[in-house]
């Protein structure tokens, strides 16, 4: 019989298998917790250590209990005087006065109940949703990258890292220190003997030297056995620390649209996406700047509250923000120095006349300099459900589907629900992968 025993250290003197036992039993509520909680959340930290709060019903035991209706009951209340164990009583018939609205003064009630996720946690529930493969989950909560570095050699170590030259360098000192006969030389003392020994007339001066070589001989070839050409000692094989790996800066710019049609649920899952995008980018860059650029048929650089929740409304001129990316980039950003991304969340409506300089900036301006170009197209799931081919679209998408096919950098998705957005994720990490 197996015995399984949990030895992971509790996080901060707690139970961690109450608490997972906890988290599983209240997973809905805690997963709609999080989403209300997106809202409020930094894109830059999405997975900080804020407080979730649920209803103190959710974190309530399910235990059994007898009806107040039917059933059979046995028990005598506290105070009684009037009836003894084993009496029979009917049950009280059904009625009452219900529930009322009205204030009373009396009975308790809990407020909800409010505990903070860890990182792992958090980015658990956040992904839920969004259908990224696991390991796909695991490389995205690993924000720090370590890759191995020479670090000298180690007498210890796999076949693979063996490094001969140093191996061979380490035995052929060794030999010369402990003087270690040369085989040439063991085979002329050899052919030596052997003519002497051919010879069939030896005076005594003969006779002593074949002695002498054959006591030389002998010593030599013990000697030569017993110092091995290559000795455990002498083996080197390469030795590699995990160090952190040297990580450039990377900007990455969130256009939106924030005209009338672009509402609250279209808004949130541009946030969706523009969390994910910088959770991935956060993993492959040690610094990384966030320049939030909001549209309407005018653009300006804005901070993320403004970006998500400013009432400002109007026309619709997409160019407008293309090109204040364009100043921003000349600006503060070049691109030798940075890694530049841009992702455009959109409904997909423009003014007609202006898709030719749509086009014209992305193909002269950004797509030249950027590392990646995401265009998000949110529609209705009823609007999605029309559309029969990849060229059915509204104005944004028809445009840019005519220069998708000359740029690998660019790619669009449509979504309407967050499940719908990993497949431009899923075109990232093909392209980061192919291109490594």
């Amino acid at each position: 019989m197996r015995h399984f025993i949990d030895r992971r250290l509790n996080p901060k003197n707690k139970s961690l298998g109450n608490r997972q036992r906890f988290l599983r039993r209240t997973r809905a509520e805690i997963k709609e917790a999080v989403n209300r909680s997106m809202k409020d959340r930094s894109i830059a930290n999405p997975d900080d250590g804020k407080k979730v709060s649920i209803p103190a019903k959710g974190i309530r035991e399910p235990r059994f209990r007898l009806s107040d209706t039917d059933g059979r009951s046995r028990r005598v209340l506290p105070g009684n005087k009037e009836f003894s164990a084993g009496d029979r009583l009917p049950k009280p018939r059904g009625g009452g006065e219900g529930r009322s609205k009205k204030g009373s003064d009396h009975g308790d009630g809990e407020d909800d109940f409010s505990f903070v996720l860890s990182r792992e946690e958090f980015l658990d529930l956040f992904f839920e949703d969004l259908e990224l493969p696991d390991l796909v989950k695991i490389s995205l909560k690993d924000t720090t990258v370590f890759k191995p570095k020479r670090a000298g050699f180690t007498t210890a170590g796999p076949t693979t890292n063996l490094n001969v030259l140093r191996t061979m360098r380490n035995s052929y000192g060794r030999r010369l220190a402990l003087k270690r006969p040369v085989l040439s030389d063991i085979d002329t003392l050899r052919e030596e003997c052997a003519a002497l020994e051919e010879e069939r007339d030896l005076d005594g001066a003969k006779q002593q030297r074949l002695l002498e070589l054959k006591i030389l001989l002998e010593k030599m070839e013990q000697r030569w056995r017993t110092i091995p050409y290559i000795d455990p000692i002498d083996v080197r094989y390469n030795r590699f620390d995990m160090t952190p790996a040297p990580r450039t800066s990377a900007v990455m710019f969130c256009l939106m649209d924030v005209s009338g049609s672009m509402g609250q649920e279209e808004k949130d899952l541009a946030k969706r996406f523009f969390v994910l995008l910088h959770l991935f980018l956060k993993r492959c860059y040690e610094r990384i700047e966030i320049v939030f650029i909001r549209h309407t048929h005018e653009a300006k650089e804005v901070d993320e509250d403004a970006f998500f929740h400013s009432r400002e409304t109007g026309g619709t001129i997409v160019s407008t923000a293309l090109k204040e990316a364009k100043k921003v980039i000349e600006e503060r950003y070049p691109s030798n120095i940075w890694n530049i991304y841009i992702a455009q969340a959109s409904d997909g409506d423009n003014f007609e006349n202006d898709m030719d300089v749509c086009l014209t900036s992305l193909a002269n301006d950004l797509l030249p300099v950027c590392q990646y170009f995401a265009y998000i197209e949110i529609l209705s799931e009823r609007e999605l459900k029309l559309i029969a081919t990849p060229d059915d679209g509204k104005t944004l998408w028809r445009g840019y589907r005519r220069i998708q096919d000359d740029w690998p950098n660019f790619a669009m998705k449509q979504i309407a629900r967050p499940s719908d957005i990993y497949p431009v994720f899923r075109e990232l990490f093909a392209k980061r992968a192919h291109s490594g």
